[in-house]
């Protein structure tokens, strides 16, 4: 293998949406990558993505794993399609940034793992609110026993992006794709608190979908059957091991005037409250304000260690670029990356455990006397 000196890993980015419009403008900001190839199922999405990069196209995905100048792969296609080409890739020798959910089940994240594991290869979860400043910080006060021990959080995570019921049926529409609110929100809220408080011991799901049916590319109406709308009770397993912290988690997609993303942490000394109403943006728009013993709560800028070095309009870049950053220092260290598949396999056992929770709920019935039963 050649010398690291001075020559970046070559990275290929497989999906066009989330990959081709953050992905690929963030790695521009670390020089320990670069962009050296696209990948796409559809000939006529990937011209259009080669002639604006000018980068070299591949629509075979054996194609672009035989290429020795892609030595890592960010993966940002749908949620069903991604264990294998993932598994494919690891097989092939090659470092992977994959976004989340991983998988469909736990099941497939494990068998990631130990692949990966077998084959001394780093694998990356974009679970890129660990690289958001205030989240940081957040968690950094959290570490230092700024609100002492923590006894209760709540987190509502409710937001519009699917309220509009004339909003074309895809993939997200459809459970047996990954699609639903547990796979796009509930993901990165279950990493959250276990990386903020501690990972999740028990938990009871209710879940719904609000609106059945959406038109399909022909216009013709189409059943959706994943989840809008998820209510999550929890226990987290405090990280020092001192006992269990009730949660309470509220996810939607559905809510026509949500208010974004709030989360609220209350402890023994104080409290802790981080959010933001922005709906469009992963940093702009957020607040952290801490109430320490009676005091009113108060704001809380991110410590200077902990601001972005470089920003864009698009909230979104930065922090995907930061954690790409640490991507490749784990690439180029062999140590275990951080959010890596560990913590892949950790939120996706909460999400699988919503699913079976909700399946195990039923409701009384009546019969014809309307006496319950």
């Amino acid at each position: 293998m050649q010398s690291r000196s001075n020559r970046p890993i070559g990275v290929a980015i497989a999906g066009l949406g989330f990959g081709e419009i953050v992905h690929l403008k963030a790695l521009e900001a670390v020089q320990e990558l670069k962009p050296v190839a696209l990948w796409h199922p559809r000939a006529d999405r990937l011209n259009q993505a080669t002639t604006t990069t000018g980068l070299k196209g591949y629509q075979d995905w054996d194609g672009l794993l035989a290429d020795p100048a892609v030595e890592a792969i960010v993966i940002a296609t749908p949620p069903e399609p991604r264990v294998d080409l993932a598994r494919r890739a690891l097989e092939a020798g090659k470092h992977l940034l994959l976004e989340k959910p991983v998988g469909l089940c736990a099941e497939q994240v494990a068998d990631l793992q130990r692949l990966a594991m077998a084959q001394r290869l780093s694998v990356a979860v974009d679970f890129e609110y660990r690289a958001v400043p205030l989240f940081m910080q957040a968690a950094r006060l959290l570490a230092q026993g700024a609100i002492g021990t923590p006894w209760l959080v709540k987190l509502d995570w409710l937001m519009s992006s699917r309220a509009n019921p004339e909003r074309p049926w895809s993939w997200y529409s459809s459970r047996r794709q990954g699609g639903g609110v547990i796979g796009a929100l509930g993901t990165h809220a279950f990493d959250m608190l276990a990386w903020m408080v501690g990972p999740i011991e028990n938990l009871h799901a209710l879940h719904h979908t609000a609106i059945r049916e959406r038109p399909n590319s022909d216009g013709q109406m189409t059943p959706v059957d994943a989840e809008d709308v998820a209510l999550i009770q929890a226990q987290l397993q405090r990280h020092d091991g001192s006992g269990l912290v009730p949660a309470q988690v509220s996810l939607a997609s559905v809510a026509r005037n949500g208010r974004g993303c709030w989360l609220e942490i209350h402890g023994s000394q104080g409290s802790l409250k981080l959010g933001s109403d922005n709906q469009k943006d992963y940093v702009h728009g957020f607040g952290l304000w801490i109430a320490q013993g009676h005091e009113e709560p108060r704001s809380v800028q991110a410590d200077a260690d902990l601001l972005f070095p470089t920003t864009w309009s698009d909230g979104r870049i930065a922090p995907v670029a930061r954690l790409q950053q640490w991507w490749a220092q784990s690439i180029l260290s062999g140590q275990p990356m951080v959010p890596g598949l560990t913590e892949g396999l950790l939120s996706q056992l909460a999400c699988d455990r919503c699913q079976e929770s909700h399946e195990g709920w039923s409701l009384p019935t009546r019969n014809p006397e309307g006496q319950i039963r």
